[in-house]
């Protein structure tokens, strides 16, 4: 099982670089909150900062691996991932509207992928119900203790894939 582990600013609207962290100790990934430009940053200021943002998972190098944004259309919400790595395409929507911690369903076109979002417990990733990753995030006065686990027998292994779509549930949300 792959371990990753970050310190994200409990501050909504920080756009930091924020270190992520695997087994050995080392820099493995950066993540962020991004806006496209100003005005998006804006506008996201003045609606509680939950609209027009995007969390980005880039290589140590600078390299832009994945992305995950809120669309908003006809009142319904979902979230657009992208690997840049492989080019696919993600559609992440809510999964149960009516209960008051909705599960998520992520889909690429081949598979479904189901993560059974929880507070201040693990959020599991589930494909057939077998648990492929596990995401948490433990609040503290300033900041979230994030940690990422990955199945060795997922069939995503790269941890960009699981801690964007987990930045924009556990920040951005419905």
């Amino acid at each position: 099982m792959k371990t990753f582990t970050y310190k994200q600013p409990a501050a909504i609207e920080s756009t930091e670089k924020v270190e992520v962290f695997n087994e050995e100790g080392n820099v493995s990934s950066i993540v962020q909150r991004v806006y496209t430009n100003r005005l998006k940053k804006a506008f996201d200021r003045s609606m509680d900062y939950r609209y027009f943002v995007r969390f980005d998972v880039a290589s140590i190098d600078g390299r832009t691996l994945f992305t995950c944004k809120k669309v908003s259309r006809r009142g319904r919400v979902h979230f657009k991932g992208k690997d840049l790595v492989t080019g696919k395409d993600y559609m992440i929507a809510y999964d149960g509207w009516k209960i008051m911690i909705p599960d998520l369903i992520i889909m690429d076109g081949e598979r479904k992928i189901m993560l059974n979002k929880e507070m201040e417990d693990w959020s599991v990733f589930n494909i057939d119900e077998q648990p492929i990753a596990r995401w948490k995030a433990i609040f503290r006065d300033t900041h979230f203790d994030i940690e990422l686990q990955i199945e060795e027998t997922s069939p995503i292994q790269h941890e960009a894939f699981f801690i964007a779509i987990g930045q924009a549930v556990l920040f951005v949300g419905v």
